[in-house]
């Protein structure tokens, strides 16, 4: 599809109009790339339809003109019509599979009206009537062909009769202003009448035999029965979808916000590229990014948790793309659209426009010089609120020392407002100057020296050298001159380099043995979480087993109780009371005594076997966030990720008196969910059964009612996962009671 969409300005200046022609050319018709909405809730949308394969949507005009010409009581063409008869048979397609939520239940809220899909079986798969559905039209159609075969017929016959032969030029059939016709010389009236409908450049006649032109006329009768029929059902299927003018506009945007969904999904599987959702928190992390423009990139990791990045370094050592990545990254990412990284490595904050300053603002006709295009840039950005912006070469057009000093300005007034920025400059005065500033971060374009090449990496923490020299030898300048200059420049200034080399090389050793600490960390932590999981999966079996000896013992109780009453035997009692005792001074206590602190907001925690992160406490609920996805739990349940086994501690036996009380039990045989989030159901479904154990029931049931069947798979995979669970039905002739053998 060749782009009829008009892109923002920045879209060229981050080098991305090859791929945004490419993304485009997914998409069932021209659309805005943005998707007006929740994005949290479209990239749900978009996770669950990537995980599926579903049909390709068929392309389609703009509806627009045509719902108003429907509004105006117009007639619409066949072609018109069946516009809107392909947009109702793809959602009959989706709504027929067995797609995954949130899917599922939106696809299933689009009710399709019985009288638009029976319209939809009066066309064809190529738009035209069916003619099955017509007994006129389908004898009109019969007619046509029986025509047109006489026509052929005659035309044949006479190309090849003997009393025309010796005028015919050629024994073929020519086409000539659409109509059938024999190409012969003059004196054929001799032979044969016809009409003469046009010549040839060698004055040859083109003509249609009287007999034929009879059967054209007859054709075109037929052709004007059918054209009428089509207008009559043009007319009575226009009357149709006007008095469901409302319904085919909802659908309409349906599809256009399904078109996003599938183009976004369908790119990202033919490019192999991920989906990042943005984060609040506003940060840049890039892990293994590939800028879409480069065709053999060097994967780009650096991280950007400070408002100003400020990058030096090497002339042509990727200064400019590092700034075009990170701001194409938050470009990308703001809007959805997938792009090469390790995504589950990669953050990106959420900003409100992502502006660009990279090219030259002179203008000779506005009489605009580079420095004073950079002012009224620099300008606008105080209207800006939560923006990231990338300047490229900042001191572009005036005095390095003078630029440096009011940039710095500029940048700190800016970042104050919240605007973000990342910044390339070849001169050190500016990065001398905000190198102290805890806003500011600073990264050096890497150099090789032994191949004298760029290796287009970056080391943050370090000012980089330019290389000017070195480049200048790399493209060609004689090494005479490059010498000549280099002792104008002065060996002060040189050394002053290679200051800068070597501070650069420890910086790089340092971050090399930092790194591989911080692996040995990691694996150490990994190793801790398996022993928790162990420690926790043990804890569980023992209460799981007391649990069973509890039940099993109160039994044992009933049992005695029920025997002693009947022979009233106070030996019995006495032995009875001695058993309550023994089994109250014997109860063990828990096996581990911890002491946690309370997890905080922004903590990674742990809640059963999901794993996610702290993002609000009301009271005693915490919200978690899953992959994306936020869960109501329990506070007291949760467990920091960062908290460390604390050694058991001892607790003292204590001698307890029990009242022993012989009662019938007072756990109920079912427990109903209907209404509940997934992580509650989960939680009252699992005290529900503990419960039912320890009161001996051996049979329980759980109404979950039927719905979207979302509750019946949690109950499901919860019952498989249960050790104590013998078997779980569905109960017969009612699919939404789950009975449970314990």
């Amino acid at each position: 599809m060749a782009r009829t969409i008009a892109l923002p300005s920045i879209v060229s200046k981050l080098d991305l109009d090859d791929y945004m022609d490419r993304f485009i050319g997914f998409f069932a018709r021209p659309k805005p790339i943005a998707m007006p909405g929740d994005i949290h809730q479209h990239y749900r949308y978009i996770q669950a339809l990537s995980g599926v394969r579903f049909p390709e949507p068929p392309q389609l005009p703009d509806t627009a003109d045509m719902l108003i010409r429907l509004q105006k009581q117009a007639v619409l063409g066949l072609e018109e019509l069946f516009v809107f008869v392909k947009t109702i048979d793809y959602f009959r397609k989706l709504k027929a599979m067995t797609l995954p939520e949130p899917l599922y239940g939106w696809l299933a809220q689009i009710e399709i009206p019985d009288e638009l899909s029976e319209a939809t079986t009066l066309f064809t798969d190529e738009g035209e009537l069916n003619p099955e559905k017509d007994e006129t039209l389908h004898a009109l159609e019969e007619a046509l062909k029986r025509n047109r075969a006489e026509i052929r017929d005659a035309l044949y016959k006479m190309a090849h009769s003997a009393a025309l032969r010796e005028y015919l030029v050629d024994s073929q059939v020519h086409l000539y202003g659409g109509e059938e016709t024999l190409l012969v010389r003059g004196g054929f009236n001799n032979v044969i009448k016809a009409a003469v409908v046009g010549r040839s450049s060698a004055g040859h006649f083109y003509i249609v035999p009287q007999r034929v032109s009879a059967l054209k006329e007859r054709e075109a009768v037929l052709l004007s029965d059918k054209s009428a029929l089509i207008y009559r059902y043009c007319k009575e299927l226009s009357a149709l979808f006007r008095k469901w003018e409302r319904f085919l506009r909802f659908l309409d945007q349906a599809f256009d916000r399904f078109d996003h969904y599938q183009a976004r999904v369908a790119f990202a599987r033919a490019m192999s590229y991920e989906f990042v959702l943005p984060q609040k928190e506003k940060k840049i992390v890039l892990h293994e990014f590939a800028h879409p423009a480069i065709k053999d990139p060097v994967p780009l990791t650096i991280a950007m948790e400070r408002p100003v990045m400020l990058v030096t370094g090497v002339n042509a050592g990727g200064k400019t793309m590092l700034l075009k990545s990170l701001l194409s990254a938050v470009y990308l990412s703001k809007y959805l659209l997938p792009f090469r990284c390790n995504a589950a490595k990669t953050r990106i904050g959420s900003f409100k426009s992502v502006e660009a300053i990279i090219d030259d603002p002179q203008s000779v006709k506005n009489d605009i010089s580079t420095f004073a295009g950079r002012m009224r840039e620099f300008a606008a950005l105080f209207d800006k609120k939560e923006a990231i912006v990338g300047v490229d070469e900042i001191e572009l057009g005036t005095d390095s020392d003078e630029a440096a000093s009011l940039f710095r300005v500029l940048i700190e007034k800016l970042v104050a407002k919240g605007v973000w920025f990342v910044v390339t400059t070849h001169h050190k005065r500016l990065a001398s100057l905000m190198a102290g500033d805890e806003t500011t971060e600073l990264v050096a374009a890497l150099y090789d020296e032994e191949r004298r090449v760029p290796t287009y990496t970056f080391l943050q923490g370090s000012i980089g050298k330019s290389y000017a020299f070195e480049t200048a030898l790399r493209y060609g300048i004689p090494p005479a001159a490059v010498e000549e200059a280099k002792r104008l420049y002065g060996e002060d200034k040189e050394r002053l380099n290679e200051l800068i080399e070597k501070s650069t090389e420890l910086e790089r050793k340092m971050r090399r043995t930092l790194e591989e600490a911080r692996h040995k960390a990691e694996e150490a932590q990994r190793r801790i979480e398996k022993l928790k999981e162990k420690e926790e999966r043990l804890e569980e079996e023992h209460r799981r087993t007391l649990a069973t000896l509890e039940r099993r013992y109160d039994a044992a109780i009933k049992r005695a109780q029920e025997a002693v009453k009947a022979k009233e035997s106070r030996e019995g009692r006495r032995l009875l009371n001695e058993a309550h005792k023994r089994k109250t001074q014997q109860s063990v206590p828990p096996a581990v005594s911890k002491e946690r602190t309370p997890p905080k907001v922004g903590d990674r925690v742990k809640y059963r076997s999901h794993k996610g992160e702290l993002i609000a406490i009301r009271g005693e609920v915490a919200t978690v966030e899953v992959d994306g996805l936020k869960m109501r739990v329990p506070l007291k349940e949760l467990r920091t990720l960062s908290d460390a086994p604390i050694a058991k501690a001892k607790v003292p036996k204590r001698r307890k008196t029990t009242d022993i009380r012989v009662e019938k039990s007072g756990a109920s045989v079912s427990i109903k969910l209907l209404g509940m989030y997934a992580d509650e159901a989960e939680e009252a479904l699992d005290k529900f059964i503990s419960d039912a154990m320890l009161n001996g029931l051996d049979e329980i049931q759980i109404v979950h009612g039927t719905g979207s069947g979302v509750l019946a798979r949690v109950v499901a995979d919860y019952l498989k996962r249960h050790p104590k669970i013998s078997r779980f039905y569905r109960m017969p002739g009612n699919l939404g009671v789950t009975v449970v053998e314990l």
